[in-house]
Order: structure tokens, then C-alpha cells, then sequence
């Protein structure tokens, strides 16, 4: 059959800009469709700038480009006017003021990160350096359990490319607050932006961008370390060449080539959690959600994924982690949170933090804690 999507020249995609058409044309006899971002002017207000259009979930999903509409102008012209009002009843919900973009190819599906860099980019200014980008925004956060506020109006800002701890007590809310960033838990109330995404209007784009360590270390453990890599590389649309490749570098990396091929209920409690680092880190994500990541780990694999980290923030990376070794986040971090009780009581740098203590001074003035000693008494003397 003859398809019905014309050709699409650059003069058609010139004229956009002059003779402005509100119409959305279905592309092909497939049916397939691809929702396209209203074009961009550049500077000189004189041309239309084409992005490529945002594939999204369960669409071509063979990665094959699938066009998602006519230019008006060429629409207009080769389609008939039957076809087009068709066309335009079979999509409800088509904006008026979007304008097709059939030019652009559809985006690769084997990289998923590599789509969130255009998705994300409609909520960002273009010309703003990437360091100044939050990768985390948080505001008016609530999470409640039964009668009790686990996470009580919490306002977090983790700039881009930032190491950021988050500390407090033994049931503070650390966990309750990462795992809300991390999609696994739906507040009462409250945003939540991942680099730009809104995490309640796009749930599968915001969990794309982010790579998660939980904290309560429950796997597929009855696979090989290697094939639990795999799978969470497929889990992520990687290519098989792709993901071989890389568990070949996180294996180096995190020295767990020997251990590749036992399974993982015979690891270690600090083995399993490099493991699951790195199947965090497999699809190269932009932000890394890290609970308790250095907890059963010895000193010399901390030293290895101190040195993973720090290389995966200086080259653009987002690190947001709880932790209650005060030492290591004063080394690591650029900034801290304090949370006592589901509520930030101090946030900033570590040295607006600490305000010229250190950080376990500060820690414990803010949350106030600390045992009764008097009555144990009995403990001086002994039962034998």
C-alpha cells in the first residue's frame, strides 16, 4: 500500500515558521505514533529548529524510527482533506498548538539514558551550564504511617554534579526520603524532580535517569553474579553487547571477576552490595539514589567505590546518599542534610552545616540524642 505521510522537504520545515498550521497528521498505516515536541526558535527568531521527537514506552519498540507526522504545509498539499480530518479525529488528545516533526529520527531504544537527555531538556534552559541543573528537587514533601509523619514537609535542593549526604538518627526518615526519590514509595504530598522530570507525571522517565542502591539488600539471589548484572542490564534496554561489555568493566572495577560465576546468596553481605552497585551504575544513570552503600563493606572495597564514585560525580554525575559515618560524609560530600523526626533541620554546605564543629558535634546537637547512663549500675558488677 502507498503510505500516506508525505515527504518532508526543508522548505516545508521553513515554512512553519512563516505560515503557522495547527494541525496533527497521522503518520502511517501502522498507526504508530510518537508524540513530538513543539519546535524551538534559535536566537534569530528566522528558522525553526527541529528536536527529535521523545520516544515513549512500548512505541517502536524494535528501535526501528517511526515518523510521527507530515510538515502541515506538505500535508496539506498531498494528503486529501478526508484523510486529514480522519487523522486528526484518531488522536484526541493532540494539542493544537504541537507541530509535527517529521524530519527527526526516532530515538534509539537500546540506550534509554540517552533519551532523557532530550526529554528533559523542555523544563531546562539550554544555555544554562550544567552545574548549576538540579538533579533533585524536592518540595513539601509528606509521608505518613498510620499516626506518624516518617517524612514531614521536606524541601531538598541536590544541585548536578554534587555529592550529597543525607544524615539523622535511626529512624529519622533517611530511608522513607530516598526511597520517594527513588520511585518506591508514593507520598501523601509534595514534588519531586528528577533533573527536571516530574516524578508523579512521568514515573518511567524519572526512574530512567537514576540508578538505586536500598538500603534492605533483597535480590534475585539465586542467580549468578553475572547474570544478575544481565538482567538488570536488560532490565534497562541495553544491547547484549552492551551489557557484556560493562559488566566486564564493573567487574574489574569493583573486583568481582572471580565471583562472577557463584550465586549470590554465597556472597557476602559487602559483595552483595557491590554487586548491586554495579548493577545500579550498568545503564550509566544520571543520578544515583545510595542508602547505607558503605554499611558491611570493608575498608579496602569503600576505598574502590569512594574512588567510582568520585569519578562518576567530576564527570557530571549525581550522588545522593545516607550514611551514619559522619567522617565519610564530611570528606565526601559538598553538602549535607540534617533530618531529625522527618524534618531538615539544617541544610546546606558541610561548613554552613557544622558551623565550626564538626559534623558529628553538630549531629548530635541537632538531633539531641543520646542514652541515659545512670541505673546500669548492675553492669559493674559481674554474674560470676
Amino acid at each position: 500500500m502507498t503510505s500516506l505521510m508525505p515527504e518532508v522537504t526543508t522548505d516545508a520545515v521553513i515554512a512553519i515558521d512563516s505560515e503557522p498550521v495547527r494541525r496533527m497528521v497521522a503518520a502511517s498505516n501502522s498507526a504508530d505514533l510518537a508524540e513530538a515536541r513543539p519546535p524551538r526558535r534559535d536566537a534569530a527568531g528566522s528558522a525553526v529548529v527541529v528536536e527529535p521527537g521523545v520516544v515513549e514506552p512500548g512505541v517502536a519498540a524494535s528501535g526501528t524510527p517511526v515518523p510521527d507526522a507530515a510538515s502541515p504545509d506538505a500535508a496539506t498539499t498531498s494528503a486529501p482533506a478526508s484523510d486529514a480530518a480522519a487523522s486528526a479525529a484518531a488522536v484526541p488528545d493532540a494539542s493544537p498548538a504541537r507541530e509535527a516533526d517529521a524530519a527527526a529520527p526516532a530515538l534509539d531504544l537500546l540506550e534509554p539514558a540517552e533519551q532523557i537527555d532530550e526529554s528533559v531538556t523542555d523544563s531546562i534552559d539550554p544555555d544554562e551550564p550544567a552545574p548549576a541543573r538540579d538533579a533533585i528537587r524536592i518540595r513539601g514533601l509528606v509521608k505518613r504511617f498510620g499516626d506518624t509523619n516518617a517524612v514531614d514537609d521536606v524541601d531538598i535542593t541536590v544541585p548536578a554534579g554534587s555529592f550529597y549526604g543525607l544524615v539523622g538518627p535511626n529512624g529519622a526518615g533517611k530511608t522513607t526520603t530516598l526511597s520517594i526519590i527513588a520511585g518506591l514509595l508514593r507520598p501523601d504530598a509534595g514534588t519531586v524532580h528528577i533533573s527536571g522530570i516530574d516524578q508523579r507525571e512521568k514515573p518511567l522517565e524519572a526512574k530512567r535517569v537514576m540508578g538505586v542502591l536500598p538500603d534492605r539488600l533483597r535480590t534475585f539471589d539465586r542467580l549468578t553474579g553475572r547474570q544478575l548484572l544481565h538482567y538488570y542490564g536488560q532490565l534497562r534496554g541495553l544491547d547484549r553487547s552492551v551489557i557484556e561489555k560493562r559488566t566486564a568493566d564493573l567487574a574489574r572495577a569493583f573486583d568481582l571477576n572471580e565471583a562472577l560465576s557463584r550465586v549470590v546468596s554465597d556472597y557476602s553481605a559487602g559483595m552483595t552490595k557491590k554487586v548491586m552497585l554495579a548493577g545500579a551504575l550498568i545503564h550509566s544513570p544520571r543520578v544515583l539514589v545510595l542508602d547505607e552503600p558503605f554499611e558491611a563493606v570493608d575498608p579496602v572495597s569503600s576505598g574502590v567505590i569512594l574512588d567510582i564514585l568520585r569519578s562518576y560525580v567530576a564527570h557530571g554525575g549525581t550522588v545522593i546518599l545516607s550514611s551514619h559515618g559522619m567522617d565519610l560524609v564530611e570528606r565526601v560530600c559538598s553538602r549535607v542534610a540534617v533530618i531529625v523526626g522527618g524534618e531538615v533541620l539544617a541544610e546546606g554546605t558541610i561548613d554552613e552545616v557544622r558551623a565550626g564543629q564538626t559534623l558529628t558535634q553538630r549531629f548530635i546537637e541537632l538531633s539531641g540524642t543520646g542514652g541515659e547512663v545512670e541505673g546500669l549500675e548492675w553492669l559493674h558488677t559481674f554474674s560470676d
